[in-house]
């Protein structure tokens, strides 16, 4: 079971555009250039300076160190450029750290002095780093302005250095959720990187390509990036973007609940003693591992780690995460029976700027809390705030959650009716989640599946190839240049065509097939409010009659037919004997408010198993409904449904005949223009049946006239599949 706390990432934005490659290189040469030039002047703040750029990530006490040389020099010979920079690189040395107050003074500084200066490139910068710094604080809108207006500057100086803020506004469009401008944005950002060899900028990009694939639900596509990020990492010995990548692998196993994993990656992050420079990453590290021992039911580690993320992000203001371990304490402080504990923990955490989620944990947390306090006035209170809140941010488990938590609130206090109401919503909503969940699940796997057949069909067609080139060159020798080289070039144009028309199909099929279950899903999801809406215009008309004997019995059956309805709905297909039973129910139910009941039979034919034969649910009951509702308006005499099923090869023959008015008349006495809903649903839902069985469906509605009869026939056409 994953926790309550949302499983937090390791991402860097881009403060400075340097090339990372031969690092550990570049930094000897400096130094080398350090010892050489012992004087006091520009020349020697200007080493320090670059010293201070390519150690503020991986050793800032050495950065900062150099900064301290650095000002004391400028100040002396009073070299505001020098003074500038300095305090520039010294802000972003503190927003690693994750020291925001101490960041935000020093850009100040560095703002005065580039402006004094008029150094617009100094000023460029700045705000690019501020725009950094407000990200990581989660303020997102703050942070675009400041990445707007050093983008906006950039351009007035006609600077190239677009991968920076392609890669700052990629990771930025990430937090807010728009995953497809985030994508286009680090696309770009890569491209550029790796045309220009930055090292740094392309393990940049693969992290937060990687971070996007995680937050959709694609673990492996996550997996592949976070290797080649930490490929990139490893090369260029940087020990943070080793850190980052070991802490976002752990999350990833941790999502697919492989806790051990998780903790192997998690552990080889804490590992890297320069990490611990990286206070921020360090509390969310803690905060997923303390998250796992909670999923095992290890409160007591679970608590003591906690307590280590609290006193770090209290070092360093980091409410964030500060929030999300005081949350985390909370429920395992309420697991542990220490009520009043949980309670001053979340008491904390609400008095902070919380994330959607965060805020949702904390009362859900508050409410919890009080009600094993036994404190039910107060439970209540929280608990409706959290239904209030979810519903408004949209958070189907909070909100489930919520309707569990007030349904043992009013079974306490004795507000029995209350309780099964909210019960009763509580099921319903645990259907849907239940549903929701598995179809994410079952999209996941296919798409997964898909993508490593994908990669194992590429990398057998690139062996292919390669074995295609080693032979053609061992016989060289025998053979004519020109003519190999052609036959070389023709293979590999061959298989990259046909990798190319493989891969657009696979995708298409993808597509495709992807449309299908989600408009199938669309379609069941109209179908019920339908058939609701209906049933509970009837129940409203018995009650406003005060007949309450029919009221209760009505009550009774349609409960069980909304169960029914609900259990079938949670699949794509059911078995052709639970359709049936659904329609029976129905009918019955009609029958309470009917003057004169409805006279139906169900013939099925011999050679149909009902219970192995496969369809969709609530096929048949929209136009059992339409006879009911609409064919027998105005008629007198008895009321007659027949349902007649056979079969013929893949296909089921289902005909509904009614003796009623006659769809003929029923067209005369309404608007032309009018379609029945129902009708209309099931006739895509026959469609798309028929796309994805490659058998044909049909449905038509008939006048029985022509028949020589009284009322209306619907003949439906369903393929059908079978255990």
């Amino acid at each position: 079971m994953l926790s309550h706390l949302r499983i937090s990432l390791s991402i860097i934005v881009v403060l400075f555009s340097v090339t990372s490659f031969s690092q550990s290189e570049l930094i000897d040469s400096l130094q080398i250039e350090l010892k050489k030039h012992p004087k006091k002047d520009t020349i020697r703040v200007n080493i320090l300076n670059e010293l201070g750029i390519q150690n503020y990530r991986n050793d800032s006490p050495k950065a900062i160190a150099y900064m301290e040389e650095s000002l004391a020099i400028s100040k002396q010979l009073k070299f505001n450029k020098g003074i500038a920079r300095a305090n520039y690189i010294n802000g972003a040395i503190y927003v690693e750290q994750g020291d925001f107050n101490s960041a935000a003074s020093y850009f100040d500084k560095a703002i005065q002095f580039y402006t004094s200066s008029n150094d617009l490139g100094g000023i460029e910068r700045c705000n690019n780093a501020l725009g950094v710094m407000y990200q990581y604080k989660g303020d997102f809108e703050l942070s675009l302005k400041h990445f707007e207006k050093a983008m906006a500057i950039s351009e007035k100086l006609g600077n190239s250095d677009k991968d920076l803020y392609l890669y700052n506004l990629g990771s930025l469009y990430s937090d807010l959720g728009e995953y497809d401008k985030a994508r286009r944005y680090l696309n770009r950002a890569l491209s550029i990187n790796k045309k220009i060899h930055d090292s740094l900028g392309i393990m940049n990009c693969y992290n937060l390509i990687a971070n996007l694939y995680y937050l959709q639900g694609s673990y492996l596509q996550a997996l592949d990036f976070q290797n080649q990020s930490l490929d990139v990492a490893l090369k260029i010995k940087d020990s943070i973007g080793v850190f980052q990548s070991y802490i976002n692998m752990g999350n990833t196993y941790r999502q697919q609940n492989l806790s051990d994993k998780a903790i192997e990656f998690y552990n080889k992050a804490l590992g890297i003693g320069k990490a611990a420079y990286n206070v921020k990453n360090v509390t969310a590290l803690k905060n997923n591992i303390a998250g796992i021992y909670y999923d095992e039911g290890d409160y007591k580690r679970a608590i003591e780690i906690f307590k280590e993320s609290i006193a770090l992000s209290r070092e360093i203001e980091d409410e964030i995460n500060l929030a999300q371990a005081l949350n985390g304490i909370g429920f395992a402080h309420i697991e542990t029976k220490e009520y009043s504990k949980a309670l001053n923990s979340f008491s904390e955490a609400k008095s902070y700027d919380l994330y959607a989620n965060d805020l949702l944990d904390c009362h859900q947390g508050l409410a919890d809390t009080y009600f094993a306090r036994k404190e039910y006035d107060l439970a209540l209170k929280y608990a409706q705030e959290l239904a209030d809140l979810s519903d408004r941010d949209n958070s189907l488990r909070h909100k489930k959650n919520a309707f569990s938590i007030l349904s043992k609130i009013y079974e306490k206090t004795g507000r029995f009716k209350e309780a099964l109401e909210s019960h009763e919503r509580f099921k319903v909503l645990n259907d849907s989640l239940f549903n929701e969940e598995n179809i994410e699940k079952i999209t996941q796997i296919e798409y997964e599946y898909k993508y490593k057949n994908q990669l194992e069909a590429a990398k057998f067609k690139e062996m292919a190839l390669t074995e295609t080139v080693n032979e053609t060159t061992d016989n060289l020798e025998k053979s004519q240049r020109n003519l190999l080289y052609g036959i070389i070039i023709f293979l590999t144009v061959t298989v990259l065509l046909g990798g190319i028309i493989f891969f657009l199909r696979l995708r298409n099929v993808k597509e495709k097939t992807q449309n299908i279950i989600t408009e199938q899903k669309l379609l069941r999801s109209q179908m019920t409010p339908h058939f609701i809406f209906n049933a509970m215009s009837v129940l409203q008309g018995i009650i406003l009659n005060k007949e309450d004997t029919k009221a209760v019995s009505y009550l009774s059956k349609f409960s069980r037919l909304l169960r029914i309805t609900l259990e079938n709905s949670r699949d794509q297909l059911v078995s052709l004997k639970n359709e049936l039973v659904a329609v029976e129910n129905y009918i019955d139910l009609q029958n309470i408010e009917a003057k004169t009941p409805f006279v139906y039979s169900i013939n099925i034919a011999e050679n149909i198993d009902s219970e192995k034969v496969k369809i969709p649910p609530m096929l048949i009951q929209p136009f059992i409904e339409n006879s009911i509702e609409h064919g027998f308006v105005n008629h007198e005499g008895d009321k007659i449904i027949e349902i007649t099923i056979s079969r013929k090869d893949n296909l089921l023959n289902c005909i509904i005949t009614d003796n009623g008015v006659g769809v003929n008349t029923r067209k005369e006495s309404v608007n032309r223009n009018k379609k029945s809903l129902s009708t209309a649903i099931t006739t895509e839902r026959i469609e798309l049946l028929s796309k994805n069985t490659k058998n044909k469906g049909s449905i038509s509605i008939e006048d029985r006239k022509k028949y020589g009869a009284q009322g209306t026939q619907v003949t439906m056409v369903i393929p059908y599949q079978a255990d």
